[in-house]
């Protein structure tokens, strides 16, 4: 058998390539804030007052390894077409890495987003705000309205392929039990993908007493060929005002995996849209691909 140490590399290397498959690669022309900085087609336009038909400022939350713009280049236009005033932030920023973020302890991140939140409601006039995350931004947010007062300040929370209860990466996370360097490595470099494997601190604290709080509605978005979220039921949540979704329910023809899902499934973001105004939802099906 191998030491320890020469599993150290390739285990380390392994997660981080399982976790960056949540976006594509940063084009090198981004800037790591524009889309705070400027409306990125029209979102984060801090002048959108929310209409009496989306009543709630929509806040996109990425996930790892992602960033405010490249997160969204599918999800903001849409719900921008369909009048919701869309906003954007970054977080878990790491010194001395540009343009991926995500990557900083899970908690501190949460508190970026109460900032950002209050911010865009500050701006909005609105009362309450509606969060939409994907992969870990389908989770943290969670921890922003169990701990940080976010309930009082959010209508609904969507996550499309969140991390609700960690991940073992198909069993790979399991492996660090026979590895702690290869842990503590994680913990250090990149905080944020040590606090999302399953069995965490974090996690363990984030779930203890209930997945849910009250006041708030979540909706789930999963699909069954995720090979970052493992196993993907682990997404689904426990609760009151819960819908947990598999996108493959809705239309079996749908292939999309982690990625794809968040980034580019105009079926799942039909879905999103009916979370965001279930009073208004109309059935989602293989032909909301192109509508």
């Amino acid at each position: 058998m191998l030491p320890w140490k020469h599993l150290l590399r390739p285990l380390s290397a392994l997660l981080l390539a399982a976790a960056v498959t949540i976006v594509p690669a940063a084009t090198a022309t981004a800037a790591p804030d524009r889309a705070e900085s400027a409306p990125s087609r029209g979102w984060n336009d801090y002048s959108c007052k929310p209409s009496a038909a989306h009543p709630h400022p929509v806040v996109l939350v990425h996930g790892t390894f992602a960033n405010s713009v490249d997160n969204w280049l599918g999800l903001a236009p849409y719900l921008v077409n369909r009048d919701y005033c869309v906003f954007a932030l970054d977080y878990g920023q790491l010194p001395g890495v540009p343009l991926v973020h995500g990557l900083g302890p899970i908690d501190k991140s949460a508190e970026q987003l109460k900032v950002f939140v209050d911010k865009v409601l500050a701006a909005t006039g609105a009362a309450e705000a509606d969060l939409v995350g994907h992969s870990q931004g389908g989770m943290m947010p969670r921890h922003y309205l169990k701990f940080l007062g976010g309930a009082a300040k959010v209508n609904a929370l969507v996550g499309i392929a969140p991390d609700n209860h960690g991940t073992t990466l198909n069993g790979l996370a399991g492996l660090l039990r026979y590895f702690p360097a290869a842990g503590d490595l994680l913990s250090t470099a990149t905080p944020a993908l040590a606090d999302q494997v399953a069995g965490s601190p974090f996690l363990t604290r984030l779930n203890a007493g209930g997945d849910t709080v009250p006041g708030v509605r979540y909706t789930v978005i999963a699909t069954r060929y995720d090979e970052v979220v493992t196993p993907y039921r682990s997404q689904f949540l426990d609760g009151p005002n819960v819908r947990n979704v598999l996108i493959q329910d809705l239309c079996a023809l749908d292939l999309s995996e982690h990625a794809a899902l968040g980034l580019a499934d105009r079926i799942a973001f039909h879905e999103v849209a009916n979370a965001l105004d279930p009073s208004h939802a109309t059935p989602t099906t293989c032909l909301s691909a192109i509508g």
